[in-house]
Order: structure tokens, then sequence, then C-alpha cells
């Protein structure tokens, strides 16, 4: 059987605890602290993953599962603009000093039409397209560059949370043309688990950031698209969309029909003009329990049975100067505990997060932060502490935490109250 398991190896074990060092320095630079919301103007839905970047600069952050961002700007850089952009939207600009807090951001829908020959005029088919879109590197960034990034992860059982992590990590990101891989440097990690939620088994998110930055389709193709894999997907083009008033192409892939092995299904989005991937968002068919078991569960106890019944990925780029980089990825795994003998299962699903925040161009040596960088197979520690801390980020920005992770962060906050 072909293996192409990537980005979260699961380790379900008797409460074990690992433990990473962890910096907990931080920064005094005065910034300037704005959230707001970003709606659809038609419907006022909120507007999930939009992209809100600072004119002029690398500073960027995301909305989260109810449309909302916060983002802390240096005083310097004040004078600039923010700029939120969507897929299928208007992008909107708006000047710093002019924007008032907790404010709505409606983006308008990108209604211009789109004619089918815009597609068939590349002379291209579908799998020629994403073939030249792995190709194209020259459409990255193509020095070493020093990224901060913003990292949560939550596991819950059902509907409760029994896990949070957040981090704040420096990707030292190789470029696009090396056959390099990325580094990952800790600075600032916080997290909490409350394992009598997990019936004494302690899930174990093995490769914590590692597993969203290997989502970069174009850095790490050999997780999807191999020389080995790329034949066993059938491509067709979808109903093309735009960003701002850049025709994006829509390809979706799918496994052969006649395959049994766990693979990858979904859709490309592929700017027209760069070829460069602008996002993806895929899954994995987990028809087949044993197989699709066997790529994710690294270790579990004799007695129990897990596999997966849900794996969703997200990938978003960002262009930059003219050169596209990784800027967002988010992973949703869900998996079924059957307790041998137990007349009921659990039902566990763990998440993960990382957005870009910074960025420079930076041709940094690793000698002298070795005691500070991750390996892929690092879990995060158990630490709390942090989370009685309001100004625990300072200046960093971070995803703006959704409902039930506020609820979270409060209840931790209420128990390091008590204790």
């Amino acid at each position: 059987m072909k293996t192409n398991s990537f980005f979260n190896s699961i380790y379900f074990l008797c409460l074990a605890l690992l433990s990473i060092s962890l910096v907990s320095a931080q920064s005094d630079a005065s910034f300037k602290e704005i959230e707001g919301k970003v709606i659809d103007a038609t419907s006022n839905s909120p507007l999930i993953f939009a992209d809100v970047t600072v004119s002029n600069s690398n500073i960027s952050t995301v909305t989260n599962s109810d449309g909302e961002f916060l983002l802390k700007i240096p005083l310097s850089q004040t004078g600039e603009s923010i700029i939120i952009s969507y897929l299928g939207y208007q992008d909107k600009t708006i000047a710093i000093k002019d924007f008032k807090s907790h404010s709505k951001i409606a983006l308008s829908p990108t209604y211009t039409a789109l004619n089918p020959i815009n597609i068939t005029s590349t002379n291209l088919s579908a799998r020629e397209l994403v073939l030249e879109t792995l190709k194209k590197k020259k459409s990255y960034i193509d020095r070493n560059t020093l990224m901060t990034a913003f990292y949560r992860e939550t596991i819950k059982k059902r509907r409760k949370n029994a896990s949070l992590s957040e981090a704040v990590v420096k990707i030292h990101k190789q470029p696009y043309s090396s056959y390099r891989n990325d580094h990952i440097e800790l600075i600032k990690a916080r997290k909490n688990t409350d394992y009598t939620k997990l019936d004494t088994i302690a899930l174990k998110l093995q490769g914590g950031p590692f597993s969203n930055l290997y989502t970069d389709i174009i850095k790490y193709p050999e997780y999807i698209f191999s020389e080995e894999y790329i034949n066993d997907y059938d491509f067709n083009y979808g109903e093309s969309t735009q960003i701002n008033s850049n025709l994006i192409y829509v390809v979706n892939f799918e496994p052969k029909k006649y395959l049994s092995t766990p693979l990858y299904y979904g859709k490309l989005y592929i700017d027209a003009n760069t070829l460069a991937l602008t996002s993806a968002v895929f899954s994995l068919n987990v028809e087949n329990k044993e197989l699709s078991s066997r790529m994710y569960i690294r270790k579990k106890p004799r007695k129990v049975d897990v596999y997966p019944t849900e794996a969703s990925y997200r990938v978003n780029y960002r262009i930059s100067n003219g050169k596209w980089h990784y800027a967002y990825s988010n992973i949703s795994l869900t998996f079924k505990v059957n307790w041998k003998g137990k007349l009921f299962n659990s039902v566990y699903t763990l998440s993960s997060e990382m957005a870009i925040t910074d960025w420079e161009v930076k041709d940094s040596k690793l000698a002298s932060v070795r005691p500070q960088l991750l390996r892929p197979t690092t879990i995060l520690t158990d630490k709390a502490s942090g989370f009685s801390d309001p100004r625990f980020w300072g200046e960093y920005n971070i995803i703006e935490p959704e409902k039930s992770i506020e609820s979270a962060i409060k209840k931790i906050q209420r128990q390091l109250k008590r204790t």
C-alpha cells in the first residue's frame, strides 16, 4: 500500500507528558491595536479566513470563524492603510487613522461575468495547468525569509474543549526553488489540557506547527502531487472566480475511481496571470477505515480502536512585491475512539491553524537559535501560566480567538485563580 501520510500524526498515550524549553521574553515596543469584523455586504454573514494586511509592510492576520480580527500595528506604520481581501470579493482599503475599532467591514462580491473561453484560452488541460503551477517556483519568494507566525491547536471531545495550545514561532523559510526544508524556532507558547475530559487518554498532536507548514503544497508537493501520486488523480476545471479584479482558475481534483488507497480530493485556486497557487481546499477520503487509520495513528493502547472520520485541510498564499508565499493554513481531523468492551465510543476533533503575521528577507544563521528549534516530531508541552496574563502575547499578532476558544480561555483563567 502506498503511504502518503502527512501534516499530522496522532499519539494516543496514557497521560504521558513531553516537554520542550520555552522562551518567554516579551518586547516593550509600542503599537496600535485595532479590531473589527469582516462581513458579506449582501448577507451580513461573516467572511472566514479573509486576509487583513497593512499596506507597505508584511504585517498581516486573518479573520477567525466569526469573521473577526485583531491587528497590532507599530506606531511607525499607523500612517498606512489596512487592506482586506477575500476570494470572490472586491478588496477594501481603509486608512488606519480613519479606522474605528469594532467596525464591521462589508466586502462586495465580484459580479464581473466570466466567460468560459477564459479557461480554454490557456491551451492547457486542467492536469497540465496543475503541473505548470507546481513547476513555477519563480513566482514565489526566492530568498531566505524569517517569518513570524501564530499557531493554535485545540482538541475537543465532542463539543467540549479539552486542550488548547498557542504559540508564536519564527519560520526560517528556505527559498521555494531550494530543496532544503524549513526550520521553526519557538518564541513563546502556552498550553492547557483537561485530562479528565480525555477518558484517561492524552491525545498528542505530533508535529505541532510543522503539520501546518507542510500544507504548503508548492514547497512540499511530495505529500500530495509527487511524481508517484500525480497519476492517481483526475483533474477538471470548475467555475472560475476572482480576487479583486484578477481572474482565478478553479481546478477540481479527485482520486481515480478504481483506487482504494486513501487519497485527497478538493479544489486548487490558481492565479491566471502568474499561474501561482493562491489557495487550496482539500480532504482525505477516509472511507477505508483500516488504511486511513494507519496514516494518522502512530501509537495507541492495545484495547482501543481509533480511526478518522474526517480530515480537512486549507492553505492560503499571499502576494507581496510580485512574489507569492505561504500565508495561512488550517487542519481539522475528527476521530472515533472505541474501547473494546465499552458500549459507547468517543469522538475527538483536533484542529490546528497557523498564520504568517510578518516576515522579512533575512539570510539568518541557525547556529545561534538551535536550542529553540523545534523538531518535526515535537509535541508542545503543558504550560498554562500564560492564560492568566492578558499581555502575554505583547506586540505579536495572533488570530483572534473564536467564541468557543474565548470561553475556554476564560475557564482556564478561573481555574488558575482558584489554584
